[in-house]
């Protein structure tokens, strides 16, 4: 996912007042045709309706996240990936299927889904190292296993997201190539780069403490 920097639109500063949790906002559904209005200007890359759109319903869309993955930080970067989104694939927006806040809602709900299921696999792929030390009762043992999953969680950390989530959901979620490539909107051979890079990455970090991320 391209981060703000990488396209030409505003940075968008957070209203903490306005995005703290129980805060209440409302969708502008009295005013879908200026919602139209501000879609078809983000489609002729006016990047400045983007922000316009943020404004009027970055509220209700960030109360929606929040309560999915129940994580004021996380719900942040996923409200920034909605409007990325949206300026990205504004085009897309059909009227015929509902009013512009609805297409929103469809898009930050989700965005949520997406990343709670990333972080169980998450959870699953550091379950699923296998740690080359025989099980035993002892404190040094324990401490040894810890440190390792430490360790992998780490690894996983340092490799940058576009990657992880590929990684995680072809060999946790079974997405072929192909798929991940249709899901994510990139090319096969972006796939299989961002794959294969993070796969190394991986290797060079757990193979000093004999973990198998095979």
């Amino acid at each position: 996912m391209a981060g703000w920097h990488q396209i030409d639109v505003p940075e968008l500063r957070y209203n903490d007042a306005a995005l703290k949790a129980g805060s209440s906002g409302t969708l502008n559904a009295g005013n879908i045709g200026q919602d139209i209005e501000l879609l078809e200007r983000i489609v002729a890359r006016d990047a400045g309706a983007v922000g316009e759109l943020y404004d009027r319903h970055s509220r209700l869309l960030y109360g929606l996240i929040l309560r999915i993955v129940r994580d004021r930080s996380e719900a942040e970067e996923i409200l920034q990936e909605v409007f990325v989104l949206v300026w990205n694939r504004g085009a897309t927006y059909n009227p015929v299927l509902g009013s512009p806040a609805a297409w929103l809602v469809g898009i930050a709900r989700n965005r949520a889904i997406d990343r709670l299921r990333a972080n169980t696999v998450r959870r699953r792929a550091i379950e699923s190292m296998r740690v080359d030390v025989e099980p035993a009762d002892s404190p040094e043992i324990d401490a040894s296993l810890a440190e390792q999953q430490r360790t992998v969680k780490e690894a996983l950390d340092a490799i940058p997201r576009e990657q992880r989530d590929l990684i995680e959901e072809a060999y946790f979620l079974g997405f072929t190539h192909s798929e991940l490539a249709e899901r994510h909107k990139l090319p096969l051979g972006t796939v299989k780069t961002r794959i294969r890079t993070g796969l190394l990455a991986l290797r060079g970090q757990l193979s000093p403490i004999g973990v198998d991320h095979e």
